[in-house]
């Protein structure tokens, strides 16, 4: 596994990088649902992985057709779902199957390159279902912790084109423009710090890439629009190609697989964290940045 030929030198000398592997991640099959977990979650807890800064969540779902998460509530965290291939249906609670009118950000059918995004606040609730009839859904379910309680509930969705990530990593989250201390106004128009992203509140950022092979991407750690200068990256590799995918961190030896997820500490804004894809295949790449 790591006998693959490394020509790139190590630049975050001052980083601590420590592999997550797949083969430590909780797993549940339910039948409807297969499912693993990066943190701690549901009956699995590992006292390893119960969060890393903001980051709580990190669950890679396969959801059977005809099936999924029925209504269910969510409070005081960012929950988002980022979709892989297939189909998922979000549904606010508020609103009868049927009878929803056009897609919105309280009814959308979300596809490859969509991101559906929740902030829980002070109680909300909704449904996850696949209401395709024969494929499969896969997708990143992900929840962060929100910079304070008691937020007013609401949705976003967004798509994010493939060709965009082919060229470099792509933000898909930033925080909302004020930050903790923003406005009734600005909570209103929920404008994101990097202009095309969801806001989120906390001092986090979300990005995706898809690396050819041979390819490298750099992820800026921080994308120049967080407050804390001080950083962790988690690097998430879902499995996607059937095990040919494979990255390497940093000009680092060890090689990651797909499933696997890599601790990323001690980096700061600023510092730059270069993704080598070194699989046969394509690799598509989560970069979730926190303080």
């Amino acid at each position: 596994m790591n006998t693959i030929k490394n020509t790139m030198s190590k630049t975050l000398s001052h980083a601590k990088i420590t592999a997550h592997r797949s083969a430590t991640r909780g797993h549940s099959d339910h039948g409807w649902l297969n499912t693993y977990h990066s943190f701690s979650f549901a009956d699995w807890y590992d006292p390893r992985f119960s969060h890393f800064g903001s980051l709580r969540v990190l669950n890679e779902d396969r959801v059977r057709p005809n099936s999924g998460f029925p209504t269910h509530p969510h409070r005081d965290f960012e929950i988002f779902s980022y979709i892989i291939s297939g189909e998922l249906t979000h549904r606010d609670s508020m609103l009868q199957k049927g009878a929803e009118g056009g897609q919105s950000d309280k009814f959308f059918r979300m596809r490859r390159g969509n991101v559906q995004f929740t902030t829980g606040g002070t109680g909300i609730a909704h449904s996850e279902q696949n209401e395709h009839t024969k494929d499969t859904v896969h997708f990143l379910q992900i929840w962060a912790i929100p910079w304070r309680r008691g937020l007013t509930p609401r949705y976003h969705t967004r798509h994010f084109e493939d060709e965009e990530k082919r060229k470099g990593f792509v933000p898909i989250l930033s925080p909302l423009k004020g930050g903790l201390e923003a406005t009734v106004e600005q909570e209103k128009v929920a404008e994101p710090t990097i202009e095309g992203t969801i806001p989120i509140h906390a001092d986090f950022v979300m990005g995706a890439g898809l690396i050819a092979p041979e390819g490298k991407f750099d992820w800026v750690v921080g994308a120049n629009a967080t407050e804390n200068n001080k950083r962790k990256v988690f690097i998430h590799l879902p499995m996607t190609k059937n095990g040919k995918a494979k990255i390497r961190l940093d000009g680092r030896d060890e090689i990651l697989n797909e499933g696997d997820g890599a601790f990323i500490d001690g980096v700061n804004a600023g510092d730059r964290l270069t993704v080598e894809s070194v699989g046969e295949v394509e690799a598509e790449v989560v970069v979730l940045d926190t303080a």
